[in-house]
């Protein structure tokens, strides 16, 4: 995502509905590349598009797991095909929440002897087709909205094992490389994950590059390995490279 396609999603988020004539005004270009802007921009589901105006996209905690699961699906399908090159047969794996990481699950078609813990059902829905995975699912609250289980239960149950590999999403990474989450839940259940394991794998699709949400959880440099769909900005590289994070795209 280039600068002028960042801005105009910052600038509709803070003005809501606006019409594709005012903003071409806005950034100074023409109203035929502006929409071809905000026809990119909704593919990657940024933002929306209706009978010639732009519209905020609505923030992930008012939004269905289904609706979020196609915000970016051709970037999260790319993640995912890289999660998959980092894991092997035999392995024991925990999946955290998110759409991002039950897409992995898709991708564990193929892997012998794998042995998986989750909280998040979509993804234990997509394993229990797998021909040879063990598979544990958290006891505890179901979050309707996201379809995970999260509480003190599913903290306390990642607390009950040891993987070799956790794969982990978040909501947001600001520039500083700080990531974020919508709940205190969210967070905690994360911590109990990376604790437990050996190698810590974080997925983040570039519709949450340079954002922030309210509850803080961790910084980018906290994992081993991090996934994207697209090379993130110069700062975060810089950070990444420096702590010696190996980085995917």
């Amino acid at each position: 995502m280039n600068q002028r396609h960042h801005d105009i999603v910052q600038w509709v988020n803070a003005n809501g509905r606006q019409s594709l004539q005012t903003v071409a005004e806005k950034f100074s270009v023409s109203v035929q590349t502006i929409r071809a802007d905000i026809r990119l921009l909704t593919e990657k589901g940024l933002i929306l598009r209706s009978h010639g105006e732009v519209i905020p996209f609505p923030h992930r905690e008012n939004i269905s797991f289904d609706q979020r699961r196609i915000r970016n699906a051709f970037g999260k399908q790319h993640i995912a095909a890289l999660c998959r090159t980092k894991l092997a047969d035999y392995q024991t794996i925990f999946l955290g929440s998110g759409s991002s990481v039950s897409e992995v699950a898709n991708q564990l078609t193929g892997l012998q002897g794998l042995q998986v813990m989750t909280t998040n059902l979509h993804a234990a829905r997509n394993l229990c087709e797998h021909p040879d995975c063990e598979l544990t699912i958290s006891g505890g609250r179901v979050r309707m909205r996201d379809q995970d289980i999260i509480g003190g239960d599913a903290m306390r149950f990642f607390q009950h094992y040891r993987a070799d590999i956790g794969i982990f999403s978040v909501a947001a990474v600001n520039k500083s490389g700080q990531l974020f989450d919508f709940t205190d839940e969210e967070v905690m259940a994360r911590e109990a994950l990376i604790e437990h394991c050996h190698y810590r794998i974080l997925l983040i699709d570039s519709t949450k590059f340079e954002m922030e949400s309210r509850c803080l959880s961790g910084k980018i440099s906290d994992y081993d390995c991090v996934i994207t769909d697209v090379e993130p900005s110069a700062s975060l590289l810089s950070q990444l490279h420096y702590q010696g994070v190996n980085l995917l795209f």
